[in-house]
């Protein structure tokens, strides 16, 4: 017995070609896309439910000791669970996250084969994996792409969303072929995407009076050692903007990466974002969050409010943060063409 892949050998539809007895059958699989992403509180009363879901992925406390970690997960999120609800009380009541993404997979899905479903699920918040992967069981789904919209590889992240949905789609008895995607910030048109919206944030003004930060997420030295490569992935992708800079001829007084959102008294990635910002003898910025696709907590009250407010204190004139891509019409293309080479 033996299995070909085909593609567009009918429109919308993934296809084998099977053989048995020397003769062949034509198997059309009904595909979907899935962008996976860690989610974010959709309201306030989510944000226990969040820290709990987060703060219990092995992936992310990692003692081998279930029972001590939901010890740990259940202390850690009883001492920030106020703390956390007036972080999105300040933007909003809400984390963006999910409906951005819900706006991304609309623009996704109208460039995209109308016969191929495409959907999202969230690590820590709903919808989550166990609620889309019924709704595509119950579709007729047999073939799945798994998109995490992390641009850099973390186990942390995109190793911990692609397990989550496997291990779940197991559990229903859901046995899709699912091809995976581990990062993209080598994708050009992403890279472009993301050269437009640091244009989009500098204005009209003059580059070469500002500093330029890439600001991305931290984690701690511990796993960086232990083998993951995010780190190795950041450092490659700010030297991939680099180059398209210097491609489009934009300068700026200095570009720099930093790492935001420690928790806990370990050893973190260096330099800090505030140790940056200190740092720097020109006092305009940009700020641009290279390890986020969607705008969150992280974006819009980490670096948008927190990190304004140190700006401030250290006498900056001028402080901008970047957008990240959401929906922009250049992230969808980048999505677009991720699928297609996965096909």
């Amino acid at each position: 017995m033996f299995y070909y892949n085909l593609s567009n050998l009918s429109k919308g539809y993934g296809t084998l070609l099977l053989k048995t007895d020397n003769e062949w059958t034509v198997i059309y699989m009904r595909e979907a896309i899935v962008l996976l992403n860690m989610g974010g509180p959709n309201n306030l009363n989510e944000v226990e439910m969040f820290l709990t879901n987060m703060f219990n992925d092995p992936y992310i406390l990692r003692m081998k000791s279930k029972a001590l970690r939901k010890f740990v997960a259940g202390l850690i999120t009883w001492t920030r669970v106020e703390k956390s609800q007036e972080i999105y009380r300040q933007i909003g009541g809400k984390s963006p996250l999910v409906a951005l993404t819900r706006s991304l997979v609309a623009k996704l899905k109208e460039v995209v084969e109308e016969e191929t479903a495409v959907d999202f699920v969230m690590r820590y918040t709903p919808p989550m994996a166990e609620e889309v992967c019924l709704r595509l069981k119950e579709g007729g789904i047999d073939k799945v792409y798994l998109i995490p919209l992390y641009p850099q590889y973390s186990s942390t992240t995109t190793q911990s969303s692609i397990d989550d949905f496997e291990m779940t789609a197991r559990r229903i008895g859901w046995s899709p072929i699912t091809i995976e995607m581990k990062h993209f910030f080598t994708n050009a048109t992403y890279n472009r995407c993301l050269l437009t919206l640091i244009q989009d944030a500098l204005k009209s003004d003059d580059s070469h009076g500002f500093e330029l930060i890439f600001s991305a997420h931290g984690l701690p030295q511990k796993v960086v050692d232990e083998g993951d490569p995010y780190q190795r992935h950041v450092i490659a992708h700010v030297e991939l903007m680099k180059d398209l800079f210097h491609e489009e001829g934009i300068y700026f007084r200095g570009v720099h990466l930093a790492y935001q959102s420690k928790v806990g008294p370990m050893q973190w990635l260096e330099p800090s974002l505030e140790s940056m910002l200190r740092s720097l003898n020109g006092k305009k910025v940009i700020i641009v969050p290279i390890a986020f696709s969607i705008d969150n907590s992280e974006t819009d009250f980490e670096l948008s409010i927190e990190y304004a407010e140190v700006a401030h204190e250290l006498g900056f004139e001028d402080y901008r943060v970047c957008r990240c891509p959401n929906d922009h019409p250049l992230f969808v293309q980048t999505l677009k063409e991720i699928y297609q080479k996965m096909r």
